[in-house]
């Protein structure tokens, strides 16, 4: 991981857009900082295409599509995306699976829950769990003590022995039917609503991240950039980002858009 002052100014000057996860990279403990909510509206208004890539349900990202200063947002780790349209003052969602599909794994996933929460004392539902449409998260450090690393990848073990995909972020352990993840979605996303195939013009989006959920997109962009707490998850991502902020969090990401938008 190179520090992020080592993107090329001719890169820097020639992006389209920037794609960010939330938790612990626009978020610092917990929250939105000022400072964070600002730069995606600086983002906005310099002319990049501003996208958040996001483990959060359904329910967050309805808000987040109608109220942040985003154009998109693709949420439950690649379950749907969310774009509003201003213009014709309508929410256009698409999910990876059909309402049927999502129904039936609902009990499912309700079962798995349970054995996971006898199995793992400490951990729990995460909070946000009602407003989920597609997938399971359980909470190993949001809203209960910190659980040990070894414990998380314990939860994502037993996810997978129930078939589950699992990945791994900041907060939770989420777990879904399906092989999906935040990349095929957003390579949906953009074909979709922008006409654009990201695979020719994937060197000019930046995507930043800090956990390992976000290892798909860390791989499939040449210019990933992680939040300087992307370090405690070394050695445990499939794949890392290819530069690192100085500053940990939102911190860092007003830290890259504050270099992005100077080059502009």
């Amino acid at each position: 991981m190179q520090p992020i002052s080592e993107l090329a100014q001719h890169v820097r000057g020639n992006l389209w857009g920037v794609l960010a996860d939330i938790d612990d990279t626009l978020s610092s403990a917990g929250r939105i900082t000022a400072g964070a909510y600002s730069a995606l509206e600086r983002l906005r208004g310099a002319g990049l295409k501003v996208v958040t890539i996001t483990g959060r349900p359904a329910g967050w990202c309805d808000h987040i599509a109608r109220m942040w200063p985003v154009d998109a947002v693709v949420g439950e780790n690649g379950a749907f995306y969310m774009r509003y349209d201003a213009n014709v003052h309508k929410l256009r969602t698409q999910f990876a699976v059909s309402a049927e599909e999502r129904q039936a794994q609902r009990e499912r996933l309700a079962a798995i829950a349970a054995k996971i929460l006898r199995a793992v004392p400490g951990c729990a539902l995460a909070s946000d769990q009602p407003y989920r449409a597609s997938d399971l998260a359980i909470d190993y450090c949001e809203d209960v003590p910190p659980l040990s690393s070894a414990l998380a990848e314990r939860i994502a073990a037993l996810m997978r022995a129930e078939g589950l995909t699992a990945k791994v972020s900041s907060i939770h352990v989420n777990g879904w039917f399906g092989n999906y993840d935040k990349l095929s979605m957003t390579r949906r996303l953009f074909a979709d609503e922008f006409g654009v195939d990201l695979d020719t013009v994937r060197e000019r989006y930046v995507f930043v991240g800090d956990s390992p959920n976000d290892a798909p997109m860390f791989a499939y962009f040449p210019y990933s950039v992680g939040v300087a707490n992307v370090r405690n998850f070394v050695g445990r991502l499939d794949a890392e980002p290819g530069y690192v902020t100085e500053r940990a969090s939102g911190a860092g990401f007003v830290e890259l858009t504050d270099l992005l938008l100077k080059s502009r």
